[in-house]
């Protein structure tokens, strides 16, 4: 579809829809990174829910290796709505903003049956030290600091099978920025990265492996979940996940022995994902470091980048 829309020729878009973001150059220092993101409510909080959405809004900034400094809230609502429930939303991602430093100058909201809350964000970077999808290489390792199983715990609320204990571990993980995570990668000098969101692990590691020309390796045993979730995925799977397995089959090689189940866990969608980071070997231990330190809970080394057909995935036990 998007093939359909006048090409860019302006020399200062360094980055288009390639990426998780787009990215303008200002001058030789500074380039502004832009995204959008948006959603129907996924817990029943309204605060929550809207500090979900602005976490989930800011991640690509952050994936991108840039500082998100403002953002447009997005409201949608039923004009004869409980206006009470509309100011929680928008309470939670203000204070989400506050937590990241980001200052929300302004918004736009309309009259909807269904209620609908993220943002536009505005970041910076320096032109040469971007994050992108299409960095990673042969040998670097790869990283995740969030645990996967939102959307399989998600469809459990829905269907009243979630514990509090799991809906609670899931609201926080969600909550949570990937400010802390993407300042260690900086630090570091990742060479490529991206976030975890609605196309999954294996569709985002499919994308960043086909854009650098590369293929990965993952280990199912290194891949952490939120407890609880492969007992979950018997019976709460939501479409989108199912879709995403669908979408990667032909670009999976499967270890022999790993079920549909843990295939599925794999291709799960998240919201509010983690940042998956590719990090050359001899950087590994300094990133590792950088997360601790900035108290990162969950910083597992999942696989590693190797050589072979671009986007091709090996998933081992």
């Amino acid at each position: 579809m998007l093939k359909t829309l006048p090409r860019i020729t302006d020399p200062r878009v360094l980055v288009s829809t390639e990426d998780d973001a787009g990215v303008y150059k200002i001058t030789d220092d500074v380039a502004i990174v832009q995204t959008v993101d948006f959603f129907t409510p996924i817990v029943d909080d309204p605060y929550d829910f809207g500090a979900i959405a602005a976490a989930n809004a800011l991640s690509d900034v952050y994936a991108m290796g840039a500082t998100p400094i403002t953002a447009l809230n997005l409201a949608a609502f039923p004009k004869d709505g409980p206006m009470d429930v509309l100011a929680e939303i928008l309470r939670g991602g203000a204070d989400k903003a506050v937590e990241a430093g980001v200052s929300i100058i302004g918004g736009h909201s309309i009259d909807d049956r269904e209620p609908k809350y993220g943002m536009a964000v505005t970041g910076i970077v320096h032109p040469g030290k971007l994050a992108l999808k299409g960095g990673a290489k042969a040998g670097d390792r790869l990283v995740l600091t969030k645990p996967l199983g939102i959307g399989i715990i998600t469809t459990a609320i829905k269907a009243g099978r979630a514990s509090e204990e799991m809906i609670a571990i899931a609201t926080a993980n969600m909550k949570t920025l990937n400010k802390k995570a993407a300042e260690a990668m900086v630090e570091t000098g990742a060479t490529g990265a991206t976030d975890i969101t609605g196309f999954g692990l294996l569709g985002h590691l499919h994308e960043m492996l086909h854009r650098s020309c590369v293929s990965g390796r993952i280990r199912f045993s290194d891949v952490p979940f939120i407890q609880g979730v492969g007992e979950l995925v018997k019976f709460s799977v939501p479409g989108g996940t199912r879709a995403n397995l669908r979408y990667v089959g032909d670009k999976v090689a499967w270890a022999a022995g790993i079920t549909e189940d843990e295939k599925l866990m794999l291709a799960d969608a998240q919201t509010s994902g983690g940042l998956l980071i590719a990090v050359s070997p001899d950087k590994l231990d300094g990133l590792l470091k950088g997360l601790v330190a900035r108290g990162v809970e969950t910083r597992a080394v999942i696989g590693e980048i190797i050589d072979g057909e671009a986007g091709k995935i090996v998933v081992e036990r």
